[in-house]
């Protein structure tokens, strides 16, 4: 295991004036055994960063570092790092056990060493009865699981996942989702994980790396990234639904953004703000009502069981007091 240091990350493709920058500048200390995430929007620059991390990338400037040796002429071989993709990559005549013992073999590693790692690898993801089988017979998440794998019996330093559960439908990712963290419970290997699923990355972060437009908007813990976001682009990215951004909320603050989660605001009887309800959706245990306050969208979360209007009707909202975010409008940043 080895820990990971990002200083002042840059990448440029192209040279001289005609260079095109997509990653500008990124600064990172990962520890010894963290599970980190990487999340935004596609094209924001999460799977090129870790494409470089991976060597598959060049580095046009600054310095990576994987544990105390500086890496970035390194070829992806020598890095000590295992990658696991989006579309599995398994070679479709092999087995699942010639698939997860593949790179071993190129690396000369005995038969009875290739055996023992595949064999441990399989009981902890439970394919140990699959081994056999050719990866068409198997199920999309039994597929990853091969692909895990093999990236787990080469014993890296590191694991990188880019965007790994993609193509499993919802349940899948779901489960999938819970085998990977007992996996790195049980490993404590280092951990990168490219996403752009928000709840995937809320749900599987020790800290997430937040990225936009080629920028770390915040680096923190789940908790601290949803609880004070430190921008407007955070706060409308993370959170299902995302953070209320309003411009002019009534008794609002001049040169400022207000940000209050669905899940903070109240029905209320008097008081608080008129609420134009536009629309209902109904999400099992909870309602979510959209609708406008002085002409910007809200949306507010209700509980089952609870009263509340029907769409064409007005209703009272109250935001709570100490649940309110503010923004700079002319920047963005929390203030």
């Amino acid at each position: 295991m080895a820990s990971i240091s990002l200083k002042n990350i840059v990448k440029r493709y192209g040279s001289g004036k005609s260079a095109v920058p997509v990653i500008h500048g990124v600064n990172a200390e990962i520890g010894d055994g963290e599970f980190i995430v990487l999340v935004g929007p596609s094209g924001c620059g999460k799977s090129t960063l870790l494409r470089m991390i991976a060597g598959l990338e060049e580095i046009t400037g600054g310095d990576l570092f994987i544990g105390d040796k500086r890496v970035n002429g390194l070829e992806p071989a020598r890095r000590n790092i295992a990658m696991v993709f989006q579309n599995y990559a398994l070679y479709p005549h092999m087995s699942n056990y010639e698939n997860m013992a593949y790179g071993l073999k190129l690396a000369k590693v005995p038969k009875d060493e290739i055996k023992r790692r595949v064999d441990k690898a399989a009981k902890i993801l439970e394919l140990s009865h699959l081994l056999e089988r050719k990866p068409r017979e198997l199920s999309g998440g039994q597929r990853q699981r091969v692909a895990m794998g093999r990236a787990i019996v080469r014993e890296p330093q590191v694991f990188l996942f880019d965007e790994p559960l993609s193509n499993l439908d919802a349940k899948l990712r779901g489960q999938t989702r819970i085998e990977i963290q007992k996996l790195h419970a049980e490993l404590g290997i280092t951990s990168l994980f490219v996403t752009h699923d928000q709840v995937e990355a809320m749900t599987l972060a020790q800290r997430m790396i937040v990225m936009n437009a080629g920028n770390v908007e915040q680096f923190g813990t789940p908790e601290e990234v949803y609880h004070a976001p430190a921008s407007t682009f955070v706060a409308g990215f993370i959170g299902s639904p995302p953070m209320n951004l309003l411009k002019n909320a009534p008794g609002g603050q001049a040169g400022r953004i207000l940000g209050i989660r669905p899940e903070h605001i109240d029905l209320c009887d008097g008081g608080g703000w008129p609420f134009q309800v536009e629309t209902v959706e109904l999400l099992g245990a909870e309602r979510l009502l959209y609708g406008k306050v002085g002409g910007e969208d809200v949306t507010v979360r209700v509980e089952e069981g609870n009263a509340y209007p029907r769409p064409g009707e007005t209703a009272r909202i109250l935001p709570r007091e100490d649940r309110l975010h503010w923004f700079s409008q002319e920047t963005g940043k929390r203030i």
